[in-house]
């Protein structure tokens, strides 16, 4: 729904309150904000240069973090604001991850695919907002969300739950065709209908790229992960056995 991408990962245990961005006491309040180039801003605690990018640490322990291009950072700012109430009724946190695969899960979606959405519309910014009005993580247009119940798009769950819905919807409506339904999130399907699949606009073509590029990586990660684990049980299973053919001589 319009939007520009950058490069960005986000450590994997992303528990929601850093996904808000809204610095609140569960994580520490944030005193730096990073301005990047495409009108999104990253709140974070400290920063820590790595070569071509540079890290922002969204909490003291350093768990959760985002790597931008340090040609993306336009500029630092300090900010100043009073820490936030926490309520004495609180609820334990829950990961970003687990928010996505269970509207995934709800929406019959790949939650690799929400992420990748989700990085390419936002960067994971829950208070992103587009000169041309899209709002929250998947950058849902303001007459969009109305149509989906969305009273407010910077919630980054209400945001994620209703996109994911939308993404759903389009790829029934094009019948599981991934390239056509992401195109259509991002020009709308009258101009997917218009030209029968991506239209010729530089950003569609290009947030559709990015996605599938994205998608592509991730699950080539997970493979990988999935051979490093069979060859690391071999070979324990390997040691266990000579261990036992061990004892046997003795």
């Amino acid at each position: 729904m319009g939007g520009t991408c950058l490069n960005l990962r986000v450590g994997y245990k992303f528990v929601i309150a850093a996904v808000v961005l809204a610095c609140s006491g569960v994580i520490g309040l944030c005193t730096d904000i990073a301005a990047l180039r495409n009108g999104f801003s990253i709140p974070h605690q400290h920063r820590e240069q790595r070569g071509a990018q540079i890290r922002l640490f969204l909490e003291k322990t350093g768990a959760n973090y985002v790597d931008v291009l340090a040609e993306d950072v336009v500029g630092f700012e300090i900010e100043e604001s009073p820490a936030p109430q926490v309520s004495s009724i609180t609820r334990p946190a829950q990961s970003f991850d687990q928010v996505v695969r269970a509207i995934s899960s709800q929406n019959n979606i790949d939650p690799d695919l929400i992420n990748s959405v989700i990085r390419a519309e936002s960067g994971f910014n829950a208070n992103a907002a587009s000169s041309k009005g899209a709002q929250g993580l998947m950058q849902l247009m303001p007459r969009t969300a109305i149509g989906l119940g969305v009273r407010d798009s910077m919630d980054p769950e209400a945001n994620v739950e209703a996109g994911t819905r939308y993404l759903r919807a389009l790829l029934s409506r094009y019948h599981d065709d991934l390239v056509k339904a992401l195109a259509a999130y991002n020009a709308g399907p009258k101009r997917v209908d218009q030209y029968h699949g991506i239209p010729p606009y530089s950003e569609t073509q290009t947030f559709v790229a990015r996605i599938l590029s994205d998608l592509h990586r991730k699950k080539l990660e997970k493979s990988a992960l999935v051979v490093v684990r069979k060859v690391n049980d071999q070979r324990s299973d390997e040691g266990s056995a000579r261990r036992e053919e061990s004892k046997s001589y003795r």
